[in-house]
């Protein structure tokens, strides 16, 4: 089982108790095809030869029966890895030729990039003197679940929204993809020069490192998902100074980065 157990704070009814939690491991992945670094994919652990192997069939670039030759190039403690697959020039098929990585692309904001060194983000720690309470996160998921228009029609969709200090609502936007409502978050409040406002991100699902990334790059201190939060969400949300909340829903919520921006104790 690909998890790790990492200490956080579990609120219920503005009553806190520390727990041991146990969250799926994210880790990235870098493909090199032929010696030469193809992609990275984020992903949990685990059966990497099949993931690649039906990377390259949905990509087009070998759909042979014959077998591949995998070599592990690299393999860290922290799950990252660099595996490299031998293709002869000859068998390399069209979305290789036309250097197309949609599949891995369209899944999340950080895969597509071709090696793991790319994955570096730099810059200050965010920090934040605002409290919010668990009050004020449940108004703003019932602000956000108004607005989702798309997912009360299809159920098929995700939601972000901004929040500033005063908790005032921002922005909001649906898309199928979780990373898609963020960037179209962003994007909005770029276009309407009011970036510097956010404060508080809500999304509608689970948290992976590449919101997180966002939101450090937009200087959003806090983010709350409905759903649950990676292993490398919350080691990231812990270095770049956000205050990561998983599971807010149902008077409850639990903490993985950076607690004392909330005020959740009676």
């Amino acid at each position: 089982m690909q998890t790790n157990q990492y200490d956080s704070i579990k609120v219920k009814d503005n009553l806190s108790d520390k727990i041991s939690d146990h969250l799926v491991i994210e880790a990235p992945l870098q493909i090199n095809i032929n010696s030469q670094s193809y992609t990275v994919v984020m992903r949990t652990p685990g059966n990497d030869i099949d993931l690649i192997r039906g990377l390259l069939y949905a990509e087009d670039i070998y759909k042979e029966k014959t077998a591949l030759n995998f070599d592990i190039e690299e393999e860290k403690k922290d799950f990252s890895s660099i595996i490299n697959v031998t293709i002869s020039k000859e068998k390399l098929g069209k979305g290789y030729l036309n250097k197309r990585t949609l599949l891995s692309v369209s899944s999340c904001g950080i895969c597509g990039k071709k090696e793991l060194d790319d994955l570096h983000v730099s810059g200050k720690a965010l920090s934040n003197s605002k409290k919010v309470t668990q009050t004020q996160i449940q108004q703003m998921f019932q602000l956000l679940s108004n607005h989702q228009e798309t997912f009360k029609v299809t159920g098929g969709s995700h939601a972000a929204a901004i929040f500033n200090k005063k908790q005032e609502l921002l922005t909001i936007r649906e898309d199928i993809g979780r990373h898609n409502a963020v960037d179209k978050c962003i994007g909005s409040l770029l276009k309407n020069e009011i970036l510097a406002e956010a404060n508080v991100l809500l999304v509608s699902g689970r948290v992976s490192y590449e919101i997180v990334s966002k939101a450090f790059l937009a200087k959003i201190p806090i983010i709350v998902a409905v759903s649950a939060c990676s292993t490398l969400a919350v080691d990231f949300a812990k270095e770049f100074g956000i205050c990561l909340i998983g599971f807010s829903r149902n008077n409850k919520m639990t903490i993985y980065a950076n607690p004392q921006y909330i005020s959740y104790e009676r």
